[in-house]
This record gives structure tokens, C-alpha cells and sequence, in this order.
């Protein structure tokens, strides 16, 4: 969650890092700080600066500072209130500087022992107890690589840190375990940091570190031990991402940038299949086998990966009939049961560094012989590293916190799957699948042809800022999205929102129902209008305020609502896509007119990689 850049060179890499932390503001942060190694004093000396708020503000109380040395952060408060006592870098001794993600679980023993030894504390935060550990080590010994590896193998929980020493002014190391990290390797000078959106200005060579690995940094060279101390090599990748697809553009927020890049995204997304058809092959060379093989499918996510798995649901049963259970990442492993043998489990990541999503996975993995897919959005992340099977989403970066692209692409990846899985296990015909697959290339069209509803969905906004609470309804594949718009509206404009069936109305939220609750309702003209209907009829008798976004064919609710938004054109298997992308252009909205801080909503991050 947190965000690391560090980096050496032979010019002064203070305006790096902080040109990286800029790019991590999308994690989501509450204090930011920069410490180098000063290299305009005689002797080599640590220097740091931090403050309680913004990257803007670190980078004007830090405008006189320089190195050639140095480690920088952006902070989400997990131990201590954001206050710049408890920012990152926190110094240990007077010759360490300490930047981590993750959370130290055995903090408090450490510290104990840490405070016997003489040492003071000056925050209340776990990496406080990093800092001094290392200084305590480096006492016993002069080797740099040697006092850190002996401190990190005391350390319980997850981490991914930086680490400079005034005894070594031309070294940095990193090391993570549980958090990811990440090199970049340039002309004489060489970088860190928690996502490869903080170094694409940088360089796109790139060299993902692995579970346990420590790296040394001497701008020259790039040197890494596995979490057995043996010397490894590990792979130099090219990144092929280009560095403005960060930039903002001609957009009032990333979020609104990203809601009109759904078109690009999607056809990227669905591109190899407009070629091939449903085909297993899509998912790795050994799907068609596995798929063949598959007894059930458990599909693990969070958030809104999580409504686009309960949508998935109702695809992969339809075109299947295989059993399909769709669990939250933080509460799958409290469940005892053993998995069936054969179960494919379907993992679901914008960053494939999800914590309680790859805990979940491995735990899985424990309980029985199960397969792994991942569905992810960036390649070598942990999450696709360890899956058996891959599909990229293709949804490029994204910096709003609430995910918009990587969720529509994440559904049409999921779209892909259940029909090659019907492919592989010959549960439909010929004809049904191409009639599946025919809907693909009309996907782009769709949402553009919906985008240009913006102004119609805006006006609505005008009238929903003002209430504190709403409902959102939807039947069938549009319930998991009438979730997703109600959770979009909670991230942004901060309105209390609830999703619900619209066949559980009035089994409890229509007691809420009256003049001033508004009630979004996403309606397919399909074989579930008529139903529909009824639970609109009972909200208008209760003064409900119905604002309906429908397909064409679905007039005759207009009697019954305060405002009606049509689609285009009908969007048959793919509506819960389509009606997504109304739902997102609501809540930015709203929470634009609002005046929130709309790519980075109050207490959230974006990648959270903390349990």
C-alpha cells in the first residue's frame, strides 16, 4: 500500500524520487518523506526531510536537498496517526535510514529488546524497530549486506524496505518478503520501488525480485541473495509500457481519464480471441487439459474483483453447469473444509500483490490438489508468477484508486473463460458458441456508444450529491454490478450506498424506501424485465425517487421514475460491461460536484498489500 523509491547514481536523485512518489500517489497516502546521503557535506552525512501530507509539500521543504544516495516513501498509517513523526524514512542509530511496506508482526518483542539495548523511539511505528535493528547489527559488524540480512531474519510479518548507511554512502539495499519490489537498471545508476509506474521515466529494464530476495545497489552493479544467502540471477525484463500512459492529459482526474480508456482497454483485452474464438489456449499451453480436468471452479477475489467473480459466476454456470463458488480473499481461509480434488481456482487481481489474495491462493494450495489461474493486470507480479495459468486483462495503468478499467477488463477476461471452458468441455454447440463469441467485436462500440451518455448521467449528479444515502437494484448478471456501482459511489463521493438483488427488496430495504432515497436501477430488456417491473412499481408507491438506466425495449417502466437513461443498443451476454460503465460516470460525478478527491479517496489505497 505504501509506496518505496530509492535509487543511485552520479546525479543527484532527489528530483527521481520525488517524480516517483508522485506516480505512487494513486496507492493511497497519508504522509511522505525523502532522506539521502548528502553530498555537498564534507563528511557523508544522512539527511531527511518528511511532512504530514502531500508529495507537492515534501518536494518544496526538501527543494535545497541533493545526493547521489537516496530513499524515498509516501506512508498509509497502519501503527501511529499520520503525523510526520511516524513518516517514513525513520532513522535508526544516527547511521541508518529505513523506508517499508508491510506490517512487522513481532514489533513490540523487538522493540522491548531494542529499548534494553539503549535505543529511544520516536514514532509509533513498526519500521522505527527496522531501523535501529540494522544500526544495532551494523555495530557488530562492518559489512554492510551482512548487519542487514541478520535483521531481516529476525523480522515476523511482511515487508518490502530500503535501506541506507552514512558507513556506506555509495550502497543501497532493498529486500522484500511478502511485499513486492522491484529494480530498475539504468546507465550507471540504479533504482527500487514498490511498482514499475514509479520508474518508467527512468528506465524499462526491469528485474522483479522474488520472495526472500536482499539486493545490493552500488549504481554500477546489481547484486542479489535469495532468502538462502545464495547468489542468484534473475531475469532483465523490458518493460514495453510507455511512461506518459501515467499522465493525466486533458482530464479533470485518472479516473475519468480511465473510464473513456474502456474502449482501447477492452478491445486490447479481447483482441486474441477475435482471432482464435474461445480457445483454452488463450489461458497457457496446458488449459485445455486442466480445464478438461476440472471438477469445480472457486474463484478467490477482493473489492471489486470480487463483483467481477460473482458475475462470472452466472456465465460459467450457464455455459458449463459446473459448479462455480465465488469467496472473498480475507475470509476463504477461515473456512476448514478440504478442497475437492480437481478444483480449479480462479484468482482475480488488478496487481497480482493483493495480501489477503495470495494468502488465500497458497492456502488453497494446502488444502488439496487444485489448479491456479490468474487474472491479472500486471505481468510477473507475484499472483501470475505462482498461478499455473495466465490471462493478462490488458487494462494498462491505472491510477485512480477506484478501479474502473481494470475491472471491465477483468469481466470480458472472465467472458473469455467460461466460453473456452465450454469449448474445451464441449458443453455447447458450434453455433452457441459462435453466437457467444459474435458479441465480442461489438464490445468496444457498445461502450463508446454508452460514453457518449455523459452528459445525461452528469445531470443526475446534480441531484444525488445531495443525499446521504441510495440503493442500487439489479436481477440476475446486473445484481454483482448494481454491487460494483454502489461500492464506486462509497469510494468517491462518500454517500452510504448498498447493492442489492432486486428480488430482495422487499425482504428488508424496502423499509428504507421514501422521498428521500434514490434508487439506481440497472434494467436489461430481457426475460427478467417484467419482474423488475414489479419491484419498481414498489418503490414508486413509497415515494421512491427511481433513477433507471435501461436497454431499449424496457419504455414501459418510464411511468414509474424520476429519470431514465437509454443504452444504445441492447448488449445481450455482455450487459453487466456495458452497464458498468454508467454506474462508474455517476459516481465520478457525484463526487466531483462534491468537490472530493477523486483519485484519491480518503483512507483507501489502491494496491493493498497489507492483511
Amino acid at each position: 500500500m505504501c509506496g518505496i523509491v530509492g535509487a543511485i547514481s552520479t546525479r543527484n536523485v532527489v528530483p527521481m524520487l520525488l517524480e516517483g512518489l508522485s506516480r505512487l500517489e494513486y496507492r493511497g497516502y497519508d504522509s511522505s518523506g525523502i532522506a539521502v546521503i548528502n553530498s555537498s557535506a564534507t563528511a557523508c552525512e544522512l539527511e531527511r526531510v518528511r511532512v504530514a501530507g502531500r508529495v507537492a509539500d515534501l518536494a518544496k521543504k526538501a527543494a535545497q536537498t541533493s545526493g547521489f544516495t537516496g530513499i524515498a516513501h509516501t506512508r498509509w498509517a497502519t501503527h501511529g496517526a499520520p503525523t510526520e513523526a511516524n513518516a517514513h524514512p525513520h532513522l535508526g542509530g544516527s547511521k541508518v535510514m529505513v523506508v517499508h511496506n508491510g506490517i512487522i508482526e513481532n514489533f513490540a518483542e523487538l522493540k522491548a529488546e531494542l529499548i534494553e539495548c539503549g535505543y529511544a523511539f520516536s514514532s509509533d511505528t513498526d519500521t522505527e524497530v527496522i531501523a535501529h535493528l540494522i544500526d544495532y547489527e551494523l555495530n557488530k559488524t562492518p559489512d554492510f549486506l551482512s548487519g542487514v540480512q541478520a535483521s531481516i531474519q529476525l523480522l515476523k510479518g511482511a515487508f518490502a524496505i530500503g535501506v541506507l548507511s552514512s558507513l556506506h554512502p555509495h550502497q543501497v539495499i532493498c529486500a522484500r518478503q511478502g511485499s513486492p519490489l522491484v529494480i530498475g537498471q539504468g546507465f550507471q545508476e540504479s533504482f527500487f520501488a514498490s511498482d514499475i509506474a514509479a520508474l518508467l521515466p527512468l528506465t524499462q529494464k526491469m528485474i522483479y525480485l522474488e520472495e526472500g530476495d536482499i539486493a545490493l545497489l552500488d549504481g554500477q552493479a546489481i547484486q542479489i541473495w535469495n532468502k538462502q544467502g545464495e547468489v542468484v540471477h534473475r531475469q532483465v525484463r523490458m518493460l514495453d509500457v510507455c511512461s506518459d500512459s501515467a499522465e493525466l492529459g486533458p482530464y479533470r482526474h485518472y479516473m475519468q481519464k480511465e473510464i473513456f480508456e474502456q474502449p482501447l482497454a477492452l478491445a486490447n483485452t479481447i483482441n486474441p480471441a477475435l482471432h482464435e474464438g474461445f480457445n483454452p489456449a488463450l489461458f497457457g499451453s496446458t488449459a485445455e487439459q486442466i480445464f478438461n480436468q476440472a471438477t469445480a471452479i472457486r474463484i478467490i477475489a477482493c473489492g471489486s474483483s470480487y463483483h467481477a467473480g460473482l458475475v462470472a459466476r452466472y456465465w460459467i454456470e450457464a455455459y458449463t453447469g459446473m459448479p462455480v463458488s465465488v469467496d472473498i480473499a480475507s475470509e476463504y481461509r477461515y473456512s476448514q473444509g478440504r478442497e475437492q480434488a480437481g478444483t480449479l481456482i480462479i484468482a482475480i487481481s488488478q496487481s497480482g500483490e493483493t495480501a489477503d489474495l495470495l494468502a488465500a491462493i497458497r492456502n488453497a494450495k494446502e488444502r488439496g490438489q487444485v489448479s491456479t489461474l490468474a487474472l491479472c493486470n500486471v505481468p510477473h507480479s507475484t499472483l501470475t508468477r505462482e498461478a499455473d495459468l495466465t490471462l493478462l486483462t490488458q487494462a494498462g495503468i491505472e491510477i485512480g484508486v477506484a478501479s474502473t478499467k481494470a475491472f471491465t477488463t477483468q469481466l470480458a477476461a472472465l467472458y473469455l473463460f467460461a466460453g473456452s471452458l465450454a469449448c474445451a468441455r464441449k458443453t455447447l454447440t458450434a453455433d452457441q458458441l459462435a453466437e457467444l463469441a459474435n458479441w465480442l467485436p461489438r464490445l468496444p462500440a457498445m461502450i463508446s456508444g454508452v460514453l457518449s451518455l455523459e452528459t445525461y448521467i452528469e445531470a443526475w449528479s446534480q441531484s444525488l450529491s445531495h443525499f446521504e444515502h441510495t440503493l442500487y437494484l439489479g436481477r440476475n448478471t446486473l445484481y454483482p454490478i448494481a454491487l460494483e456501482g454502489a461500492l464506486k459511489l462509497k469510494e468517491i463521493a462518500y454517500i452510504h450506498a448498498e447493492g442489492y438483488a432486486a428480488g430482495e427488496l422487499k425482504h428488508g430495504p424496502l423499509a428504507l424506501v421514501d422521498e428521500n432515497m434514490p434508487i439506481i436501477v440497472c434494467a436489461a430488456n430481457d426475460g427478467l424485465f417484467e419482474k423488475l417491473m414489479s419491484n419498481l412499481r414498489e418503490v414508486e408507491a413509497r415515494g421512491g425517487q427511481i433513477y433507471l438506466i435501461a436497454e431499449p425495449g424496457c419504455e414501459a417502466a418510464l411511468p414509474y421514475v424520476k429519470s431514465a437513461v437509454f443504452l444504445p443498443l441492447n448488449t445481450g451476454p455482455l450487459a453487466p460491461i456495458v452497464f458498468t460503465i454508467p454506474l462508474q460516470l455517476l459516481a465520478y460525478h457525484t463526487a466531483h460536484r462534491k468537490g472530493t478527491d477523486v483519485d484519491k479517496p480518503r483512507n483507501l489505497a489502491k494496491s493493498v498489500t497489507v492483511e
